[in-house]
């Protein structure tokens, strides 16, 4: 038997990315700045959705990435900031010493509510 009082919630799975790369010791400045443009432009789109992270080696060049996404559209949303574009295009044509490697990670568990 179904009660009709009951509200069903549709849930998205959550979507977590993690980047790692080497960059050219040239490029290790620029990238940091673009880095941070992201970082502002997310700060301002306040996008409760999206959760990102950026952090660098003690080699000085080698990036981390971690991305949390609630759904999808958070995603593509993200992917489609003028200034991820523009950190991207710069990135690729800078080259690498590494290149990227991508995981999509499942999460086991958190200190804090991402969402």
């Amino acid at each position: 038997m179904f009660c009709s009082n009951v509200k069903i919630k549709m849930v998205t799975k959550m979507k977590i990315v993690k980047v790692v790369y080497t960059a050219k010791p040239d490029f290790t400045e620029q990238n940091k700045k673009n880095i941070q443009t992201v970082m502002n432009d997310l700060q301002q789109l306040n996008n409760p959705g999206i959760f990102y992270s950026a952090c660098l080696s003690p080699d000085n060049k080698t990036f981390i990435h971690t991305a949390f996404f609630r759904s999808e559209e958070d995603h593509k949303m993200f992917s489609d900031l003028p200034s991820f574009l523009d950190f991207q295009k710069q990135l690729n044509a800078a080259g690498f010493e590494a290149s990227p490697k991508q995981e999509l990670l499942t999460l086991v568990g958190s200190s804090k509510a991402i969402f």
